[in-house]
């Protein structure tokens, strides 16, 4: 999206007069700003503000909804699947170009852990934010309205499995939500929910420095929550979570967040891939030894040349993401005009993340930050970055609102099935009663009405 929003204006005559035609293809119609998930799932922000409407902010492009399948950058071709080719039956089509941005981005690297497919629950999409929180509040039903003690610590116990930013501010978050939920049940304590952590390293936010991780760690530990550190997750079959440490821990909630891999359709493309999966970069932001194709992102191995070291390249992450496809959509528009492009050189400023409300912890500019100012610094650094500034307006009024209300505690568990209530009713009549039955026919007297 940003490489598309650059290059639709440095492009805007050649699209004016019909030289130039610039095509999206995504799955979706959106653009996710992933740093916003934890407030989403927190209930801070509304998941609609979350998202950037593509044929809002890209009016000069062709946005088409669809998946690349394959990719034959010696023919110029992509093979796509639309909605209306899924329905017409005619299979995909075939899609020209001159030029080929690909950016697919990253999705969750699961391994081969037992039950995982069937009861993990992933945090990279806004789908997938708002189906936890949902989740989280009805375990908290589940356990409310349960007589069985067994099933109301399995309910109560949250396992997230992943040190890194998503699991960390996501656990801080929710952690910090379901702590101000509960108190609007009668017979549930916040000390009564158990969470979880489970990192394989032996650090968490190692994006923020060690001495900051630990403070995190410190600081997690002293909300109740079980930081563990140099442990992995050997199962999580029959809602039994079993850690390397040998501890079972029953529950219904296992969220994965333990890193990300190259999107797959690189593998059905004919450019170069390094061990790792990813699009072999120059700095330029071209794809090595590969005329007229150019990445940018998590899918891209791009060097870095402010490390001062051969071998070095940049983080996947925001920060350079965002970046990068500035001088990508620049470099592109310099080549069709036959100008010599430059190298993306970015060094790296520090990184921020939130642990709930008012916690936070920060290392920026060789600075250590932590607790509000840090949680000040998170939310007014993404403000900045989130895409428009109806966005922008829209969160910060959010923010503001949140600041003056009370938090919303509502689940709509029943938005992930929206047909189900209709089909029920639309269904086949249940059966009649047995007469006897409906009139208690037993020795007491049986069945009162009321």
């Amino acid at each position: 999206m940003y490489t598309a929003l650059h290059l639709q204006r440095h492009l805007k005559d050649r699209l004016r007069n019909g030289t130039a035609e610039i095509t999206v293809v995504t799955p979706d119609p959106y653009m996710t700003y992933q740093p916003f998930l934890p407030e989403a799932a927190a209930g801070n922000i509304s998941p609609r503000h979350v998202v950037v409407p593509l044929r809002r902010v890209l009016p000069s492009c062709r946005i088409l909804i669809g998946e690349v399948k394959a990719v034959d950058h010696a023919k110029r071709t992509a093979t796509v699947t639309t909605l209306a080719t899924d329905e017409e039956g005619t299979g995909p089509v075939r899609l020209g170009y001159d030029e080929l941005v690909i950016a697919p981005g990253s999705i969750s690297r699961t391994l081969p852990v037992p039950g995982l497919a069937e009861y993990g629950i992933g945090f990279k999409t806004v789908e997938e934010a708002i189906g936890l929180r949902n989740h989280v509040i009805e375990q908290m039903d589940i356990a409310s309205s349960t007589r069985d003690p067994a099933i109301r610590d399995a309910a109560l116990t949250f396992v997230f499995v992943g040190g890194g930013y998503a699991g960390v501010e996501a656990l801080g978050e929710l952690e910090d939500m379901a702590r101000y939920t509960a108190r609007y049940y009668h017979n549930i304590k916040p000390q009564d929910l158990k969470w979880v952590l489970v990192e394989a390293t032996g650090r968490i936010l190692p994006e923020v420095g060690e001495d900051m991780g630990k403070y995190t760690v410190r600081e997690l530990r002293a909300r109740n929550i079980d930081v563990r550190l140099e442990t992995r997750l050997e199962s999580c079959e029959d809602r039994v979570a079993v850690l390397s440490d040998g501890t079972r821990l029953p529950t219904r909630t296992v969220v994965w967040t333990a890193g990300v891999k190259p999107a797959p359709v690189l593998a059905s493309t004919d450019l170069p891939l390094d061990e790792r999966g990813r699009l072999v970069c120059t700095p330029r932001l071209t794809v090595e030894g590969t005329e007229h194709a150019w990445a940018a992102g998590d899918a891209a191995a791009v060097p870095d040349v402010t490390a001062g070291s051969p071998g070095a390249y940049c983080a996947p992450n925001a920060q350079h993401a965002v970046r990068q496809t500035k001088v990508l959509a620049e470099n592109l528009a310099a080549s069709l005009q036959g100008r010599p492009l430059k190298d993306y050189a970015h060094k790296y400023v520090g990184s921020v993340a939130s642990l709930g409300l008012h916690k936070g912890v920060a290392h920026v500019y060789g600075r250590k930050l932590k607790g509000y100012p840090a949680w000040f610094m998170h939310r007014a650094y993404h403000l900045s970055r989130v895409p428009t500034f109806n966005r922008k307006a829209r969160v910060l009024a959010e923010w503001t609102l949140a600041g003056l209300f009370k938090r919303e505690i509502v689940s709509l568990g029943s938005l992930e099935h929206p047909r189900a209530e209709f089909e029920l009713a639309a269904g086949p009549p249940p059966p009649e009663p047995d007469d006897e039955a409906f009139r208690g026919g037993t020795a007491d007297g049986g069945a009162k009405s009321g």
